[in-house]
């Protein structure tokens, strides 16, 4: 028997949540994988760290060394000037560049259809380097234009075959960090409103064990562009505080809609559904988010399911 080369891969960032679900199944894959972070956070057992400072060109280089890499995975790039530093940096040292997107991409997509990968084209999107890209509050009032500019610099002229998972609203784990399903719990457990919009849309939305499984999977495949990952299925605020409140039987649970003003997490003006079929026909299975939910839910509140 011919046992198969194991894969050199690097992921960046990965310390919590999907991240070190990711690692985990990559490492009983068999797989040699290496974590690079700024060293707030040691990874798992079992694999190489690299500490520097992904914004820091020299740091990266310095800490990479001579090494390369059958496929990285990028967990936590924001802004297109960490990609245009990581495909300098990477430019040579990848066979394979995996970047974790988001559903945000598509937050100028007014559509009540599933939305699709051309919806957004990442090398039509005008990149500005010159942006406060440093600034946390910019960047967090940003967060998904800094996603699709980060897109189209790998994508234009790419150095490296190149793959964007543009994630669904992630739910699930003892560990989500959060505190969106916890801010409903509080809110049904005290009989508080719960706000949102006069006009509630829906979302899809993807089991944080099923993202850890789609990039596992992304890393062994070796389509490029851009990727829709969502479980199949359409939920709503209604829904989700439905699922809260089974495990809260002396809660309460009061919808206020409100015309203007801060809402609640999951709670949106236009509907934030993606097309999941481009991954669907490449060979991804997803789950129903309807069959998840309660379990998730349960995972969250430390409840039984």
């Amino acid at each position: 028997m011919v046992m198969e080369t194991a894969r050199e891969v690097l992921v960046i960032g990965g310390s919590r949540y999907f991240g070190k679900r990711l690692i985990a199944r990559l490492l009983a894959a068999g797989d040699r994988v290496t974590v690079l972070n700024r060293g707030s956070a040691a990874p798992p057992s079992g694999t190489v760290h690299l500490v520097a400072d992904r914004d820091d060109e020299a740091s990266l280089n310095s800490a990479l060394g001579s090494r390369t890499f059958d496929v990285v995975v990028d967990q936590v790039c924001y802004t297109p000037r960490q990609a245009a530093v990581a495909r300098r940096v990477f430019a040579g040292r990848t066979r394979r560049y995996v970047m974790t997107s988001t559903v945000e991409v598509y937050e100028y997509e007014d559509s009540i259809a599933l939305v699709r990968e051309d919806a957004v084209v990442p090398r039509n999107v005008p990149v500005d380097l010159g942006l406060p890209w440093h600034d946390p509050d910019f960047l967090e009032s940003h967060y998904g234009e800094g996603k699709r500019q980060a897109e189209a610099v790998f994508s234009v002229d790419p150095a490296f075959p190149f793959t964007a998972v543009r994630v669904a609203h992630v739910l699930g784990g003892d560990d989500d960090f959060t505190g969106r399903l916890a801010h409903y719990a509080d809110r049904i457990r005290t009989g508080a409103p719960v706000a949102v919009p006069v006009d509630n849309q829906p979302a899809t939305y993807i089991h944080v064990e099923e993202i850890a499984d789609f990039l596992a999977w992304t890393v062994g495949a070796d389509f490029t562009g851009p990727v829709n990952a969502a479980s199949h299925g359409l939920l709503d605020t209604e829904e989700l505080c439905e699922a809260v409140a089974a495990h809260l039987p002396e809660g309460r649970t009061v919808l206020q809609e409100v015309e203007v003003g801060e809402t609640s997490p999951f709670s949106f003006t236009r509907a934030y559904g993606m097309d999941n079929s481009r991954a669907t026909r490449l060979g991804f299975t997803f789950d129903d988010a309807r069959r998840w939910l309660p379990k998730a839910v349960a995972e969250t509140l430390g409840k039984d399911a």
